[in-house]
């Protein structure tokens, strides 16, 4: 009996440390933060199922499809939205298949560090602008709240993030995102900027409320690409969590059961409302410190999130948050984004002396950056979908044979 406490309660600390996360994402986008978890906790639940509950992994919001949901929903709507999100989750079918077929070897081909770099600074640096507008009380353009005072609600959650994340020791260096909303909502409050009437009038319990899906196969052609940044990041995680159990789980149960059990988590939180699921570096840092690699304590933190996907005050008070409180958040998120995406250029040792290599890059942070369209009839590409189709086209184009100048070869080919 107690051993099932003692995971139990194993299980509400991952659900602790992945929780900052795992809301930032619906608060951002406008979607229900009530389905975000309900998403993760039925999204790893999923996984659980399609990998035998061998790999401890918890499912939580992604990121990457933050910028690419905000479009989106401004395009074509929440139902179009959802559609599209649901969508998204095959492109880890088509991942699992490829992996099962033929390994890594074919996705290394198509997605190489010069593909996948800029695809990811993009999925950062996108968003840049909205994350500003945040920090600054705007929206739409308009000023919302008094600019002092969301500067410096902006500031206070933004020092806090970077300090926790910097000095913090042990589980609280986990949740840099949790302890900046938490002191910049405390700040709000002593500010008078929280509306406190729609905590008080909601009910203690109250089931989430469902948005039906709409087909719309722009929205699906949009989200599909985006789909692929987070497909490798779901790669680097399973083989980040198998480096600290000493398992490889890239085996054992396989990698494309992983992407299997995490598409299927995509499509069900897709249809439900929520964002897209990924594995969570968060919950990886804390197996490393708690060294409690028992999948269950998984399971209990997938049942919890589940549970409190129903406590009506528990979502009043994350939509209270005032705005400029994210957008401090934001402005550090976004960019530690962009920052990954160069460290994988950097990692790589990609040569940006080679012409092919600086079209690639250039092309995609230029198109992605400056809100390149392409549509085609009524179907619209734009953002990270389209940045990703443009880095594969052009690294599949663009000749690969390294210069020659006077005898001396100049550069590799990555």
């Amino acid at each position: 009996m107690f051993q099932h406490v003692k995971v139990a309660i194993s299980g509400a600390q991952i659900l602790f440390v992945a929780f900052g996360a795992l809301v930032l994402v619906p608060l951002l986008t406008g979607l229900n933060p009530a389905m975000a978890l309900l998403g993760a906790g039925i999204g790893t639940l999923l996984f659980q199922l399609c990998t035998g509950r061998q790999v401890p992994i918890f499912l939580g919001s992604s990121f990457a499809f933050i910028g690419p949901i905000i479009y989106s929903m401004h395009t074509w709507g929440q139902g179009a939205t959802m559609f599209g999100l649901f969508a998204a989750g095959f492109m880890y079918f088509v991942f699992a298949a490829i992996v099962r077929w033929r390994g890594m070897e074919l996705v290394n081909k198509l997605l190489p560090p010069v593909v996948i770099g800029p695809v990811i600074m993009i999925i950062g640096l996108s968003v840049a602008t909205a994350a500003s507008g945040m920090a600054m009380g705007q929206a739409g353009g308009k000023q919302i709240m008094p600019y002092e005072t969301s500067m410096l609600l902006a500031a206070i959650s933004l020092a806090t993030t970077v300090i926790v994340s910097i000095y913090a020791r042990g589980m609280f260096k986990l949740v840099p995102i949790l302890a900046g909303v938490t002191v910049g909502y405390i700040a709000a409050a002593f500010l008078g900027v929280v509306d406190f009437a729609k905590l008080a009038n909601a009910p203690w319990f109250a089931a989430p409320v469902f948005h039906s899906p709409e087909v719309n196969w722009s929205a699906a052609l949009f989200m599909l690409p985006v789909a692929i940044a987070p497909s490798i990041e779901h790669i680097g995680g399973v083989m980040a969590i198998g480096g600290v159990t000493g398992k490889d789980f890239t085996k054992t149960p396989g990698l494309h059961r992983t992407l299997m059990g995490d598409g299927l988590g995509v499509c069900v939180a897709g249809l439900i409302g929520g964002p897209p699921v990924t594995t969570y570096a968060e919950v990886t840092g804390a197996v490393m410190i708690t060294r409690n690699f028992n999948p269950v304590t998984m399971t209990w933190a997938a049942v919890f999130a589940i549970c409190m996907a129903f406590f009506g005050k528990f979502n009043a008070l994350l939509q209270s948050i005032p705005m400029p409180v994210m957008g401090g958040i934001m402005v550090l998120l976004f960019g530690t984004i962009a920052s990954i995406g160069l460290k994988t250029l950097i990692e790589a040792k990609v040569d940006l002396m080679q012409p092919r290599n600086l079209v690639i890059i250039s092309v995609v942070l230029t198109a992605g950056i400056g809100g390149l369209t392409l549509k085609l009839g009524g179907l619209e590409l734009a953002g990270v979908g389209l940045c990703s189709i443009l880095a594969m086209a052009l690294n599949l184009i663009l000749p690969k044979s390294a210069a020659h100048h006077d005898g001396i070869v100049e550069g590799q080919d990555i």
